[in-house]
């Protein structure tokens, strides 16, 4: 993969998710500058220099042939996105607590996910495993460790109680596992060669209400 800092490559994602949906809305041609500034909030500086790592994919152009002042060229630039930040690959991944969030996550297929496939579902509640209706096969959380090994499942959703999630994460890393996002309130101390993305709720509510206040003290002392 590229050596593309963290910050940029968010925004690249993003700027992948926003070019894939103009090329399914059928828009056909360039989408501008000016409408990737207005659908971001990135200056245009910010946006060309993102757009500049991909060339380092196509072994060392500067990235001028791929957009500038005029636009981008959505259906060229994807590709070149997902090469340099080597999303070619499709991974498996599956879910891990099959309660109200995990469950809604069994139905969960955007165009956008095409690069992964949801290989499996486990509840430590075998009951819950034989009554839910699914298309993605479910299995009781004792048999983690032989299925996921069998399917080479790189990366599960943790949607389980705090309490439980040292645990559950360490028994997935044994199996295989080696990519987290984790729902549960809790941080996990796992080896470092283990990708975690914490998505904790309360804290990303509270993150905003702190700068829904910021923004409010600058717009008043302007």
């Amino acid at each position: 993969m590229v050596d593309i800092s963290r910050p940029a490559r968010e925004r690249l994602l993003q700027l992948m998710r926003i070019f894939e949906k103009h090329i399914r809305a059928g828009s056909g041609g360039m989408i501008t500058s000016a409408q990737v500034e207005h659908l971001t909030g990135w200056s245009r500086d910010t946006i060309r220099k993102d757009i500049s790592f991909l060339g380092k994919a196509l072994g060392g152009n500067d990235g001028a042939t791929v957009g500038g002042n005029a636009g981008y060229e959505p259906e060229m630039l994807v590709p070149l996105i997902r090469k340099a930040l080597d999303l070619n690959r499709r991974r498996k991944f599956c879910i891990v607590g099959l309660g109200r969030l995990g469950s809604a996550y069994l139905g969960f297929t955007p165009p956008e996910l095409a690069e992964f496939e949801l290989a499996a579902g486990f509840d430590i509640n075998v009951n819950r495993v034989e009554i839910l209706a699914s298309s993605v096969p479910l299995y009781p959380a004792y048999k983690m460790a032989e299925v996921i090994g069998r399917f080479e499942i790189e990366i599960a959703l943790l949607c389980i109680p705090a309490g439980a999630a040292q645990n559950i994460a360490e028994k997935c890393v044994a199996a295989g596992v080696r990519g987290i996002l984790n729902f549960a309130p809790v941080v996990l101390r796992l080896p470092q060669e283990v990708m975690v993305r914490n998505v904790f709720v309360v804290d990303e509510l509270r993150n905003l209400s702190v700068n829904m206040g910021n923004l409010s003290q600058g717009l008043a002392k302007g």
